[in-house]
C-alpha cells in the first residue's frame, strides 16, 4: 500500500481527494491536513508515516514550495487549482516529484501519485501544457522537438527509453535528483508530450 497524506486548506477538497484515492486499491489516505505547519508536525512526530504527500502549492502562511523545502525522506506531489508554468518549475527545482492541476481526473491523479511513489517525475496533462502553452505551439514535427533539446536533455531521454527512474538516471549521469527531475520536466514540456511514457516512446524512435 502506498500511505498518502493530503494537505490543502480547503477541508471539501480534502475530503473529495480522499474519497477518490481511498478507493483506489493501493492507496491509503493515512492523513488529512489543513497547513504545512500540520504537516511539519506530524513527520516530526510519526516520521515514516507517509509515502507520498498531496500538497496544495497555496496554503495559508509559508506557501507549498516552502514546506517542500523542509520535507525530507518522502515524495511530495504538488497540487493547485489554478497554475502558472513559473509554478510547475518553481515546484520541481526545489525537489518536487511531480505537480497536477485539480482538473486531473481521478485515475490520473492516481497514475501521478503511483509514479511519484516509484521515483519518476509526474505531470498532469494540465500541468504539462503550461510548461509547453497552445498559443505557443510545439513544433511541427518529432524531429525538430529533438533538435530543441540540449545534450543533456538527450542523455536524459535516452535513460527514459530505458525505463530508468529519476534516483536511476541521477546515479548513471552522477546527478543530483533534483536536477534530474528538471531535467525530465524540460524533456516532457520541449517534447509536448505529458508522460513518461510517451517520452520513452519518443526515445525508441528516435534511437
Amino acid at each position: 500500500m502506498i500511505r498518502l497524506v493530503i494537505v490543502d486548506d480547503q477541508a471539501l477538497v480534502r475530503e473529495g481527494l480522499s474519497l477518490i484515492l481511498g478507493a483506489q486499491p493501493d492507496l491509503d489516505v493515512v492523513a488529512e491536513l489543513p497547513d504545512g505547519a500540520a504537516l511539519l508536525e506530524l513527520l516530526n512526530d510519526e516520521p515514516g508515516i507517509a509515502d507520498v504527500i498531496l500538497l496544495d502549492l497555496y496554503l495559508p502562511g509559508e506557501d507549498g514550495v516552502q514546506i517542500l523545502r523542509r520535507v525530507r525522506d518522502v515524495k511530495v506531489l504538488m497540487l493547485t487549482t489554478v497554475g502558472r508554468a513559473v509554478d510547475v518549475q518553481r515546484a520541481l527545482a526545489a525537489g518536487a516529484d511531480g505537480f497536477v492541476l485539480k482538473d486531473a481526473s481521478g485515475l490520473e491523479l492516481a497514475a501521478a501519485v503511483r509514479s511519484a511513489y516509484a521515483g519518476m517525475t509526474a505531470l498532469s496533462s494540465s500541468a504539462a501544457q503550461l510548461l509547453w502553452p497552445s498559443q505557443a505551439g510545439p513544433p511541427p514535427d518529432a524531429g525538430a522537438r529533438l533538435r530543441g533539446l540540449t545534450l543533456r536533455e538527450r542523455e536524459v531521454l535516452t535513460l527514459l527509453g530505458r525505463g530508468l527512474s529519476n534516483q536511476d538516471i541521477a546515479r548513471d549521469l552522477v546527478l543530483a535528483e533534483r536536477t534530474v527531475k528538471v531535467h525530465v520536466s524540460n524533456v516532457l514540456a520541449k517534447l509536448a508530450v505529458s508522460s513518461r511514457t510517451q517520452a520513452a516512446l519518443v526515445a525508441r524512435d528516435w534511437s
